[in-house]
Formats: structure tokens, sequence, C-alpha cells
């Protein structure tokens, strides 16, 4: 059932088909033929092979000293940028980052990010992000810069050569999310492709729990000139984790494809994931309560689940995407993606009703299937009008998704349980449908469509640059009734969001910059019978940016200082409370200071830190009720450090150390309940040597060193607050072998 419905399946072979098609003629390109033989001026150029998930010309942006972050990165349908060049503040994290931090999954690379911090949806386990004191889901994460296309709860790193962070809005970059999330900021995940050298690598480990890993990592080139190209990672993690009880069963496998000509390169990709959770942590409301009360938080290990709780998550996922070299200076480009995606749960959040940390649960199961397409076309070139040079691009971009919902609640049976002493319950009885969760039917269509165009000037020998544009943008959303599947909502809105950078080079090595540019969102459609617009769709809400900043490269040490402020538009009522006017009135307003430095300094010691302080007030709320109070879940003070240092004198070792401070969070609106600033430490070595011939890396790491006990966030999404637990501590280990 799960492959009848669409032709996605088909659709997929054929993303590799095309390139395995062009790679078949690869001597007729690029071989003189008979008749050319006796022409060897006719011959064609050898190829230099530099290939990256994009298919662009130049390739990925390289390491910058230290190899942890790039140089540079994707700036949405503008390419690829150097990060002086850029007239934002974005940071790209690199697979070397990825192994030697042994990280698991997206949200461990970044633990990284001083101005992220890692969060779950409510009322799941989705691994979500607040960036600048905004969440943005994991149904919003771009893959080789096409929404939707991943795993919503979880993405392992083993598929990943980089992970690119925008920081602040970005929809005239990258277009509306499908989530309607990210309004501070977006993440872009690349997938690893075959390098010029063939790489043959196997990976075993064990973690605290007993958790047991393999992994294999192989990568060829071949034909003339190494023009295609394959890289295959699977990957199997499974068993306990350092909380009780909790098991934890990844399977991962994803094949990259790609094919560079001397005008024409091709990059495609098949991922297969499958996440199962089994008796996890989950996340705790507060419900009644005394005024300010937060539970103490229990032991970082302790388990308050049920044995009945699980998640599981299937999703085959591909990609495609070209490029044209149409002249010199003009390039063209396509791509494609889709994902077929299926969820079953079944879940019970606490809700503390006591100080002695008493609570009640009731039982939630939900079943989903994603069906998404989405697609990219555009063109770039660059051309001069008088002492003024002006690279201009356009692209064209669409988004479909069908998503198939169903739920199921035990209303009238509700577990009883206490934080500080858990305990086994019984699993209710589902009372309460909405749909079949053995088949659900269609909930939400989602249709995403705009065009952009942009121009940046450089004057100045490129030393003054201007980036001046605009994106069109529709969101068109249909509703359904989870029971008689008819309609029951449609939206149908498009917008304007333009977008101003500036960056002046003082120096080769010292950038300013500026920017304005803007989020958006879907509207909301005014359900509430009494309101005096019932009915009625609110326009988008289109949050607005601005954001100053300097860059500074010493080339073994990179400087970023970036100082932001951004507006989102909330919605509130109005008039008299028997018959209210709903209106987009109310706002949220983040603004912040971000310092970032990162490199090797001196010689084996490579440094990744950043310190982010955020001014997150809540503004003309309900009645002014809570004009000037602390968004929920937004930390006013986050604070990394990272080093990673090579041994003197004992080749191959190597140490790491990271702290990561996060200050106060209040988990309410009106600011009565907090949970108190949590440090982490964690620590790590690697030693690479050569046995029997082989190259051996061996690693260990221990994460939550001092195995502290905190509450990791207060939450976010939909302005919502509960408490998220961290881990305890952790033991990693692992061995990787080189054939």
């Amino acid at each position: 059932m799960y492959y009848r419905r669409t032709p996605v399946a088909a659709a997929l072979a054929l993303a590799f088909i095309v390139p395995l098609t062009y790679s078949l003629p690869a001597g007729a390109q690029t071989a003189p033929t008979q008749t050319d033989a006796a022409k060897p001026d006719q011959a064609l150029p050898s190829v230099t092979v530099n290939a990256s998930a994009d298919a662009s010309s130049e390739g990925l942006p390289p390491a910058y000293a230290g190899g942890q972050v790039a140089r540079g990165g994707r700036v949405g349908f503008l390419g690829n940028k150097d990060f002086l060049d850029t007239p934002f503040n974005s940071i790209a994290y690199t697979e070397q980052l990825i192994k030697d931090q042994q990280a698991k999954g997206v949200g461990d690379v970044l633990l990284n990010d001083p101005t992220i911090r890692v969060t779950r949806g409510y009322g799941n386990y989705q691994e979500s992000y607040m960036i600048r004191g905004f969440i943005t889901n994991s149904d919003d994460l771009a893959y080789n810069g096409l929404y939707g296309l991943l795993p919503r709860q979880y993405v392992a790193a083993e598929m990943l050569e980089r992970v690119e962070v925008f920081r602040g809005a970005s929809a005239f970059l990258n277009g509306a999310t499908p989530g309607g999330n990210a309004i501070g900021g977006t993440i872009n995940l690349l997938p690893k492709r075959a390098s010029s050298e063939p790489t043959t690598q196997v990976t075993a480990g064990v973690e605290s729990g007993g958790q047991t890993y393999v992994a294999a990592d192989i990568g060829r080139r071949f034909g003339p000139d190494d023009r295609l190209g394959l890289r295959l990672n699977a990957v199997r993690r499974a068993g306990g984790t350092a909380i009780d009880n909790e098991n934890r069963e990844l399977n991962m496998a994803t094949i990259g494809v790609d094919y560079r000509g001397n005008s024409f390169r091709l990059s495609a990709d098949l991922g297969l994931q499958e996440y199962n959770l089994t008796s996890t942590r989950p996340s705790v409301r507060i419900a009644t309560a005394p005024a300010g009360y937060v539970p103490s938080v229990p032991s970082a290990s302790s388990n308050y689940g049920q044995k009945w709780f699980y998640s599981n998550e299937r999703d085959l996922f591909g990609t495609v995407r070209g490029e044209w070299d149409l002249a010199q200076d003009v390039t063209s480009w396509f791509a494609l993606g889709m994902r077929q995606g299926t969820e079953n749960n079944s879940l019970a959040t606490p809700n503390v009703n006591a100080t002695n940390g008493n609570f009640t649960s009731n039982r939630f199961d939900n079943s989903r299937e994603d069906y998404v397409w989405t697609g990219e076309v555009g063109i770039r070139g660059k051309f001069a009008t008088g002492g003024v040079k002006h690279s201009v691009s356009a692209s064209a971009s669409s988004y479909w998704q069908d998503s198939r919902n169903a739920y199921a609640m035990s209303t009238n049976v509700a577990t009883t349980g206490n934080l500080y002493s858990p305990s086994s319950s019984a699993q209710p009885a589902l009372n309460f449908f909405g749909g079949s969760l053995a088949s659900p039917e269609t909930t939400t269509k989602t249709q995403l469509s705009s065009i952009a165009l942009a121009d940046t000037l450089s004057v100045l020998d490129e030393r003054l640059q201007l980036t001046l544009g605009g994106r069109y943008q529709r969101l068109k959303t249909i509703g359904y009734d989870y029971n008689t599947h008819l309609q029951n909502n449609y939206y149908n809105n498009g917008t304007v969001t333009p977008v101003a950078g500036i960056v002046f080079k003082l120096t080769k090595e010292v950038s300013l910059y500026g920017n304005y540019i803007e989020g958006l969102q879907p509207g909301t459609k005014v359900s509430d019978t009494t309101a005096t617009n019932f009915g009625a769709l609110l326009a988008p809400y289109k949050s607005k940016q601005k954001e100053v900043g300097v860059k500074y490269d010493a080339g073994k040490i990179g400087l970023t200082v970036a100082l932001f402020s951004i507006e989102k538009p909330n919605v509130i009522t109005v008039g008299p409370t028997a018959n209210p006017t709903y209106t987009t009135s109310g706002k949220q307003e983040n603004q912040g200071v971000e310092i970032g430095a990162f490199g090797e300094p001196v010689r084996g010691l490579h440094l990744l830190a950043g310190l982010t302080l955020l001014d997150a007030k809540q503004k003309r709320t309900q009645n002014g009720t809570y004009d000037g109070k602390n968004a929920i879940g937004s930390a006013k003070t986050m604070a990394n450090v990272g080093a990673d240092w090579d041994i003197p004198g004992v080749q191959g070792l190597a140490v790491s150390g990271r702290v990561i401070y996060t200050s106060k969070q209040y988990v309410d609106s009106a600011n009565t309940q907090g949970i108190p600033a949590w440090t982490r430490l964690d620590v790590g070595a690697r030693y690479v040597t050569d046995i029997g011939g082989k190259a051996v890396t061996l690693r260990g790491g221990i994460q939550n060193l001092a195995n502290r006990s905190y509450w990791e966030s207060a939450g976010g999404s939909s302005a919502l607050g509960y408490l998220v637990q961290n881990a305890p501590r952790t033991f990693i280990t692992s061995a990787s072998i080189d054939f």
C-alpha cells in the first residue's frame, strides 16, 4: 500500500537512470571518435573533478582553516558565496566536524551553534530548533536547497557532507517554508559526493545503554576523467540509551550520483530512512499548579514514559539537480525532489498538576502519510554596464504536498504517575477517533509557488556590492475534515517579499554588511463563530528583519559580529469579547547580538566558539496583558566554546572539549514560570594509527561529563511552553577502518 499510491518510486528510479544515461556516452563526449582522431585540436579538454551536491561548476566552498566549518555556503538561489561576500550571517559545518564529534543527527551538529538550541515539537519527539528565538521545525529543513524532502522527525548525520545554517529570515532567498516556520533561520543539508580519492570506510561503535552502531561509507569515481561519481552510505543503530528503558533503532541508506561534463553537471540522490523509538521519555507540560511553579528536574537517566510509548517513521526521498553553462557567464539550473513518508505513534504527555510531581496523561495515537513533489528552475548570468558589474539571478519554484492524517485519543481514561517515582500503567483503550489510523485520508493539501529576481551590483573592483531583489509567492492550502473528508478550509493568497543587502570590503580581510529581508507565513483562517470576521482569511504574516555586521578573515581564524532585529506579527483580537475581530496587529520583536569565532589560531588547535545575546519581547499582546514580557523558550544568553587539539609529539592523537551554556528560559507568556540556566560539558579524544596497512581511527567521547540534570528547553512551538529534559552522561566510542 505504501508504494502503490503514487509513482514516486518509479520517478526516483528515473532520477538515477538519467545520470547513468549521460555517463554511458561519456566516451563519445570526452574522447575523440575515429573521425576526430586525425584532428587533435578538436579533442575536448580534461576536466578537474570538483564534485558537489549542488552540481555547481565551482563545487562546494572549501573548508576554512581547522576544517570544522566552510569558507561559505549557499545563499538561496543566489548560489554559493564566500562568507566575506555574503550580506547575511551564516555558517556551514563540515563532514570532518560531524565525524570527529561522532554526531548521530542534525541536532548533534547544531549543538556547536551559539545561535541555536535544540528542542522538540509540541507533544511529540520531532527534533526542532530555536534560532534567534523563533522555532524552526524539522519539517522545514532543506535538502540540497529544496524543502519538505527529509524525514520530519529526525535526520541521520551519516548522509551529510555539510550542515548549512542561515541565520535570519529567508523568504526571498529560499521561498516560504511548507511548515510556515523558519522566521529566525533555515537549515540546509547537503549530501555526500564521491571525492577524487576512493573511499571505503567501515565504522562500528557502542554507546551508553547498549546501543550498537555500524556504518559503511563507499565512494568511487568512474569513466574518462573520473566524470561519474557514486557515494553510498549505510548505517544501523539499535539498542538502549543512557535513559532507563528507552530504545532507539535507526536504519538508513543513501546513494549519491554525480556526473560532470564540460558544460553540464548532474547530481542525484536517493535515500531510505527508518527511525523507531520505544519507551521514549516524553516532554512535560505544567497543568494547574501554584503561580510560578515549575517541577524540579528528575534524575537525568529517569524515564517517566510508558513501555507502550512508540514512534515509528519511514521515509523514501530523493533529488536530482542539474546545471548547464549556456555561455561563458550564463548558467541555468533545475532541481526536482520527491518524498514518501509514513509515521505512526502512541504517546501520552504528562501534565504535572501537583507540587510533588504527580501528573495525569491521556493516550494520543497518530498516523500520517506524506507525499511531496517539489522543483525549481533558474538562470544566473554576469555582465557589466559601464563601470558596474551585475550578477543577475532568476528562479521559479513549486511545492506540492498531500498530507494524510488520522488520530485517536483516550478521553475517558487518564493514566497517572509521578515524575520522581516512575511506574507502569496499562495502555488505555481509544474512544475518540479522527479518521482511520489504519488508512489515513487527506486532511491537508499544500501548494506553494514563487518567482524571484535579484541583481547583485558591484563597483570599486567588487569591494562594494549591493543586492536587490524580490520574490512573488503564492500560498495555497486546502483542508479536509478528518471524518467526512469534505473540504472545510481553503486558503489562496500571494504577496511579494523583497530583499536589500550590502557588502563593503574595508580591506581584503574585513567586510561590513547590512540587510533588510522578510520572512513569510501563511495567514490564519478565522474559525471563531462569534467573531465579526468569522471565515475570513487573514493576510500572510510578513516578518521583517534588519541586520548589520562585520566579518574578519585573518587566514587562520575567522570572526563575525551581527546585530539584528526581527519583528513577527501575532494574531490577537480587538473589540468586545462577545464579538471580537481577529487581526494581525500583535507583535513579537527579537533583537540580539551574535559573535562567532572559528579556525586554527595556532597549529593543531581547532577553535569553534560563539556568543548570542538575545532580547525576545512580546509586544501589542491581547489587551496588553503580556506587553514587555519575554517570549516563551528564548534564552537571553547562549554561549559555546569548543576546541580540538592535536597533541604535539604524539602523532595521530587529538583531544577535544566543548562547553555549552544557556541562560534562564520562560515556560509561560506571563513569565511566572522559568527554568534555570544550565551548562553542559563534553569531552572527547581520537587516535589515528596504521594497523596492518589500514588507517584506523579510534574515537571516544563523553557527553554531559558532569552528569547534570536540567530542563534543557522550555518548548517554543506555536508559542506553547513545555519542558524537555536533558540526556544523562553518555559514553560514545567507535572505530573506523579505511580499506
